[in-house]
């Protein structure tokens, strides 16, 4: 088998970018056509695709929406019930993406949501929807990756909401006993849960509280038949997190959510957990249901009595808190009533996104600059790098716009302007690594291969602390911030397939070149200019005059670690010469 010289790797990397570029490009272009030309549900997968990316409520304006809470059992609302709403508020609108959304308690009672664009009546919908938390008992679960009930016809997912065939009998063929019956799960219900895809966003069905329903949870991970309601979360009179304890009152080590039931709810829960402690699993699990998604399904190991329940798992200090919170105001007993709807100007405008982008490309231009100025010819190649990750970083941005609602943000700006540092840096990096080879005496091709390998852990480590740091503000920031994170995050993966597939190959074939490989003073690789002389045989030395070049070769000396210079020692005791080049 013939060797992969280092020409072919160069040919094969810009192959797979050529490949990625096109995919993206055919991928935007693809779904722009259905979106605009397709009125099925196709389309609405599809929908709002377009090459322009969207914008934030600070470059493009939105809707407002100004929200009345209303308590359904009368009295007022708390300031915890108005707090968590505005939680839950936020998991819907943010579901699907990083939409920048606004939304914020005012007086006691408001809410006011601001949305970047015109949002659609589904949506206005979602947010004025009470939340509803129920108690449902599980018949059937499955991870969701797997398609069938019980490895059934294995039909693929679809990925849109699916109904069933109306030839499926719908209808059970007996009354059920109870909500763990099984004699509800019907052909039609079997076939919807066959088909349910837990990776759509819009794929969420619902169903009367006396009817099963078929969902995912959370993190679609994994979905479920459920049976009909049988406690309804309004119920829960309190829920705290804290750390469990046995029947002698000693701390386990395990954190826990503890549940307080009131009236009605504490017998129904008594009669459901002594059904579901005799049954085999997955039917002794009972699923706790927020807005048509199980948040958690913990199994009954015991009758509960006296209406006070505990959770245990693989809880943490923060995640037991998290649910318990769910719990306690979940089912909260507010609805909202809209109280205005009006479009609101962007907060800061066309003139703040032009100065941003003005402000970068007058940073692309002193990069440019200084890259001819450093590097000579070689230039061209941090020029035509730059270029390439702008097209794909274009390219991403262009297609998250329309399918997980990306907005860009001037924050966003701010994280492409940042981009630009990242990405010179790599390019620096590795040039500086070519020439510390030049200045050892290698050829050009060699030097490109050996620079490679040390610049690409430089590069690597460095990105990595970029990445890192992304990741940490996206999580702990707030939403501004969060679109500036977003985007370093997402331009220092970009800018590790560029450095890869693109500026490390262009090196490789570049190197073959005349004006590269023989050294031209314009190229930025000569190695007289570098602090190295030519003596044969692919061999350099430090040159001996003074000026220019000996202050060249003493940084290059300096720059060696102390196993190179104990090689080079080495070296220097075998041929007679020291290390400075010069004859013993």
């Amino acid at each position: 088998m013939a060797r992969s010289t280092p020409v072919k790797k160069a040919l094969r990397s810009l192959t797979w970018l050529v490949i990625i570029m096109a995919a993206l490009a055919g991928l935007n272009t693809a779904a722009s056509v259905l979106a605009a030309n397709t009125k099925d549900d196709t389309g609405k997968w599809f929908a709002g695709a377009s090459w322009v990316p969207e914008l934030a409520l600070d470059l493009q304006g939105g809707t407002q929406l100004t929200l009345a809470a209303q308590n359904t059992q009368g009295g007022s609302v708390t300031s915890q019930q108005l707090n968590q709403a505005v939680n839950i508020i936020r998991q819907r609108i943010n579901a699907t993406g990083v939409s920048e959304s606004q939304i914020n308690t005012q007086g006691t009672n408001n809410i006011v949501v601001s949305i970047p664009g015109k949002p659609d009546k589904a949506t206005i919908d979602r947010i004025e929807a009470a939340a509803k938390l129920t108690f449902r008992p599980v018949l059937y679960t499955e991870a969701a990756t797997s398609t069938s009930v019980g490895g059934a016809n294995g039909s693929s997912a679809s990925p849109t909401p699916y109904t069933p065939p109306a030839s499926l009998e719908a209808t059970p063929s007996a009354k059920a006993t109870n909500g763990s019956d099984l004699s509800q799960v019907t052909p039609a219900l079997q076939d919807l849960y066959t088909n349910y895809n837990c990776k759509a966003p819009d794929d969420v069905t619902t169903a009367p509280d006396d009817q099963p329903l078929v969902t995912c949870d959370q993190d679609g991970a994994a979905k479920y038949i459920l049976g009909p309601v049988e406690v309804s979360g309004s119920g829960i009179s309190n829920a705290t997190s804290g750390l469990a304890t046995d029947s002698q009152g000693a701390t386990t080590g395990q954190w826990a959510v503890n549940l307080t039931f009131k009236g009605k709810a504490s017998d129904d829960f008594r009669e459901v957990t002594s059904r579901l402690v005799k049954l085999q699993p997955p039917q002794n699990q009972f699923a706790i249901v927020l807005d048509g998604t199980v948040i958690t399904a913990p199994a009954s190991n015991a009758a509960i009595t006296n209406g006070k329940a505990q959770i245990t798992g693989n809880f943490t200090a923060e995640t037991s808190k998290t649910l318990a919170d769910q719990l306690k105001y979940g089912a909260l007993p507010i609805n909202f009533q809209v109280q205005s709807n009006e479009n609101i100007s962007a907060t800061l405008g066309t003139a703040q996104l032009v100065g941003g982008l003005v402000a970068g490309l007058i940073g692309l231009i002193l990069v440019v600059i200084y890259s001819i100025i450093q590097y000579r010819a070689l230039a061209f190649v941090t020029v035509l790098s730059l270029g390439v990750a702008a097209v794909i970083t274009y390219l991403v941005i262009a297609i998250m716009s329309w399918r997980v609602d990306y907005r860009l943000s001037l924050a966003g700006v701010a994280g492409l302007i940042v981009a630009i540092g990242i990405t010179a840096d790599s390019f620096i990096v590795y040039f500086e690594r070519i020439r510390d080879e030049l200045r050892d005496g290698r050829g050009l091709e060699s030097a490109v291969e050996s620079g490679w390998k040390r610049a690409l852990r430089t590069i690597l480590a460095s990105d990595s602390i970029n990445f890192l740091a992304a990741v940490v503000l996206y999580i702990l920031a707030v939403s501004d911030v969060k679109g500036f994170a977003f985007t370093l995050l997402l331009t220092t993966l970009i800018d590790v397939v560029v450095v890869v597939l693109f500026t490390h190959p262009m090196m490789q074939l570049i190197a073959r070149s005349r004006f590269f490989g023989e050294g031209h003073r314009f190229s930025g690789l000569d190695p007289s200019a570098l602090g190295a002389v030519y003596r044969g045989r692919a061999q350099f030395r430090a040159p001996v005059v003074d000026g220019k070049r000996q202050r060249s070769a003493g940084e290059a000396q300096r720059r060696q670690t102390i196993a190179e210079r104990k090689a080079q020692q080495a070296s220097g005791a075998q041929d007679g010469t020291t290390p400075d080049g010069k004859d013993d």
